[in-house]
């Protein structure tokens, strides 16, 4: 089965909710015994914003936090906050231009626990903001049950974030991740300090931080730049460069352009005379 909305983008794209209700109505014809399931995550709604609170819903909820509880809490957040529901569109398109094994929207929004860890986290995020930290730190804790992804509910996330595979993902509490940022799994952008201060990462626009890659401390990865593989960077990387390394080493000034889109992991040309 090919990546069928590249056809459909050839007379321009469709809202991401318009073309999420087509998939899931092509699927049910294709595979019946998920209609129930299709239906009541995606048919049954509305808008994105109906259909992700829903989702939501039948992932994080427990005996303690029952389904509707959830449900009423995303959609009373994205009735206040709106871009909630603009981030969560882009971080859906960023997943499905971004992962060539993606066929659509249905696939991040139904199975990809990337997608649905960094939406719990913007939930956990604004209740945060909204001085309901216990309740925040509640679904930081039941996404690291579920989706192996640790992310304190404080830490700031831009738009368009894709997360590839997820397992191991950790991100702490001070931690800032620019606009489309890719990352893959077992990232940690960690801390150095007992302080309560600012100890962590501030992540550019359009960096990619490869599988593995450990970004400790208060520093800053520059827009477009790119933490290679199983690296650990503990200084500032300048925007456009690649780090590669343990500790992590400057090899490529610039690196490929906008390497978060083009999740271009490789280091043709590389020099290896300099230290960050």
């Amino acid at each position: 089965m090919g990546r069928h909305l590249e056809v459909i983008a050839v007379e321009g794209p469709l809202p991401v909710f318009t073309a999420l209700t087509l998939e899931a109505r092509e699927r049910v014809a294709q595979e019946p015994v998920l209609a129930s399931l299709l239906s009541s995550t995606i048919l049954a709604h509305h808008d994105l914003g109906g259909a992700l609170s829903y989702q939501l819903a039948r992932k994080l909820s427990d005996q303690e936090l029952r389904a509707m509880s959830v449900r009423e809490m995303a959609e009373d957040a994205y009735a206040a906050d709106p871009s909630l529901l603009e981030k969560a569109e882009a971080d859906l398109r960023a997943v499905f231009e971004r992962d060539p094994a993606c066929q659509g929207y249905l696939q991040p929004f139904l199975f990809f626990k990337g997608f649905q860890a960094l939406q719990t986290h913007r939930l956990a995020h604004w209740l945060w903001s909204q001085g309901r930290e216990t309740l925040a730190f509640y679904l930081q804790s039941r996404s690291s049950e579920l989706f192996q992804v640790d992310i304190n509910p404080a830490a700031r996330f831009g738009s368009g974030i894709f997360i590839d595979h997820a397992t191991g993902i950790v991100v702490g509490e001070t931690a800032v991740v620019g606009d489309d940022v890719s990352m893959l799994q077992n990232v940690t952008l960690g801390g150095t300090s007992t302080e309560r201060e600012d100890r962590h990462p501030k992540i550019g626009k359009g960096v990619l931080l490869g599988a593995g890659a450990k970004v400790i401390g208060n520093i800053t990865i520059g827009d477009y730049a790119k933490v290679a593989a199983g690296s650990v960077v503990l200084r500032d990387v300048p925007a456009g460069c690649t780090a590669a390394g343990v500790p992590a080493r400057l090899v490529n000034c610039p690196t490929c352009p906008e390497p978060g889109k083009t999740m271009d992991q490789t280091l043709a040309d590389a020099v290896y005379d300099y230290v960050i």
